[in-house]
């Protein structure tokens, strides 16, 4: 199967004329009788080849990590340890600080040269041969890489403090989540991966996070992991409006930028769904009540409105677990104690599917609703017209 990006790049090559390709995604249309944008496209493997590069490059990048930390010890040897019996607690501290400065530098060399790796294998397998699949797990590699790398020396850095307060943990966290962000930015330059400006948002995202729970602190007026829940939700809604930009820039969803928008709706959906899943109780270890339940399956139902709209599935999948623990807990007070489960799964299974099978009518009809000014900001469907 041919990505919308290789016919594109079809069409500019002269290989392919604009109305061969027009014609070709009308013909799709037709035998699937549903739009290109209800497809949701987004390439992954294109042959099996996708994965045994892949297999290759998990493996490399294991070994680049492993030979790293390797490096990263023999600068900085572990110390011996001093035993437990018969010590005195200071000799026990200076172990614990040279034991962390060994350990922080020994994870900044392994996570830069899997960082130096993930890039060098990228300049082929991406940039050459476009392959999908290996490009991801590269960059991901490559951001995680540089992420981890600046972890590493802040633990290292931070050995020998007498108090290493969670303000400066999350401070150091903020910096080194603004460094994954420009790595993430560079690598976009590079190479244009689809998924890069999603890793970038969400790098983003971490950074103005830790950088308000820095300086409220633990002593702020309110209780630290309800305002990163909060922050969290906020920066959610943020990424959900940057990708909703890259949508309607791509109304047909022929183009790159489809893709991007797609893993930026993949970051946001869990970023919007976990703290308001929360605050009803659902993940707070706590048996919820009838109520609460309820309010899961209502807030899903919404979840679903706003996933056929902007004709996105992310939320749905996001919230999926959930609304599977809300029903289960509805069938278990109605009566149906054996049998809660089965239940829970014939219905979220039937509605998936059922979904699935007319999402384009169902899209249509909530579409119609909506005022014509935002109809003609989503994605083109059986009731919009391209402007």
């Amino acid at each position: 199967m041919y990505s919308q990006d290789e016919i594109n790049s079809a069409i500019a090559s002269g290989a392919l004329s604009a109305d061969a390709a027009e014609q070709l995604r009308a013909h799709v249309v037709q035998i699937r009788e549903r739009p290109v944008t209800d497809e949701e496209h987004f390439r992954l493997v294109s042959s099996f080849n996708d994965i045994f590069v892949a297999i290759g490059a998990v493996i490399m990048l294991f070994a680049a990590g492993a030979i790293g930390q390797a490096l990263g010890r023999a600068i900085a040897p572990d110390p011996a340890f001093p035993g437990y019996d018969y010590v005195s607690d200071t000799a026990r501290e200076v172990w614990f600080r040279e034991d962390q400065f060994s350990s922080g530098i020994a994870m900044a060399v392994g996570a830069a040269l899997v960082a130096c790796t993930a890039w060098a294998l990228s300049e082929f397998f991406t940039r050459k041969r476009r392959m999908a699949l290996p490009s991801i797990i590269l960059l991901l590699a490559f951001v995680g890489g540089v992420l981890a790398t600046f972890l590493g020396i802040s633990m290292a850095l931070t050995s020998g403090m007498d108090d290493s307060s969670d303000r400066l943990g999350a401070l150091l966290g903020s910096v080194a989540a603004l460094l994954a962000a420009g790595g993430a930015y560079l690598h976009w330059r590079r190479f244009a991966v689809p998924i890069t400006v999603a890793a970038g948002a969400a790098a983003v995202a971490g950074t103005v996070v830790l950088l308000i729970a820095a300086a409220v602190g633990e002593d702020g007026p309110i209780d630290t992991g309800d305002l990163i829940l909060v922050l969290v939700f906020l920066a959610g809604l943020a990424i959900f409006a940057f990708a909703m930009r890259w949508d309607i820039s791509d109304r047909t969803r022929t183009t790159r930028r489809a893709d991007v928008a797609f893993w930026l709706h993949l970051i946001a959906a869990p970023m919007i769904a976990h703290p308001v899943f929360y605050a009803l109780g659902v993940t707070r270890g706590d048996s919820i009540g009838v109520g609460a339940a309820l309010g899961v399956v209502a807030v899903y139902v919404i979840f679903g409105l706003v996933a056929l709209a902007v004709d996105r599935r992310a939320l749905l999948v996001s919230a999926l677990a959930y609304v599977l623990f809300a029903l289960t807990i509805l069938f278990d007070r109605f009566g149906a104690v054996e049998l809660n489960v089965a239940l829970t799964a014939l219905v979220i299974g039937s509605a998936l599917l059922t979904l699935s099978a007319f999402w384009t009518p169902i899209r249509a009809r909530v579409v119609a609703m909506l005022p014509n000014g935002l109809q003609q900001k989503l994605p083109i469907s059986a009731v919009t017209i391209p402007t």
